[in-house]
């Protein structure tokens, strides 16, 4: 079984798709609104043009699939701004806890670390406690900052930002 990291090309758009909203669905099931989750699902092809978008113009942006035996099984963004920074790590449900997320994390900060980046900064939503338990198991920290974000189906969302110091 091999497992491999490749940035993200257009090509991949709807792999890509389809990986973000089924980590979506399973990851924020009873954080976002159920209402936004189905209708991920239901606006696929709009995900698709997004990323089709999103990989070819990718800006400050780097998009990564992980695949195992050529199956995406996960996905990674980082943005080489912390200030305005847009970080994502999905992995599909039935691959966490089997250490690939570890391996992406790893990778991303290694490639911000040779970069010159000293503080490599996240947001994650306030309810979800497994992805905050994993962020403080690699070294992030909770810096105090907060923000609310309402463009998940307009309900108010809290998220935290994370730190990590090189």
């Amino acid at each position: 079984m091999e497992i491999i990291m490749r940035k993200a090309l257009p090509e991949d758009a709807g792999d890509y798709a389809d990986c973000v909203i089924s980590c979506w669905q399973s990851a924020y099931k009873g954080i976002v609104p159920e209402e936004y989750l189905d209708g991920m699902s239901e606006n696929k092809d709009q995900w698709v043009r997004k990323y089709e978008k999103s990989l070819t113009n990718h800006g400050n942006c780097d998009y990564y699939c992980v695949t195992l035996d050529g199956k995406m099984i996960g996905l990674f963004t980082i943005n080489k701004n912390c200030d305005d920074n847009f970080w994502a790590i999905y992995f599909l449900e039935e691959f966490r806890g089997k250490g690939y997320g570890r391996k992406a994390m790893d990778f991303a900060i290694n490639k911000l670390k040779r970069a010159g980046d000293k503080k490599i900064c996240l947001w994650v939503f306030e309810e979800n406690i497994k992805a905050i338990r994993f962020y403080e198991k690699y070294g992030f920290s909770f810096d105090g900052t907060t923000r609310v974000v309402d463009k998940y189906g307009g309900v108010p969302l809290v998220e935290l930002r994370y730190v990590y110091t090189v």
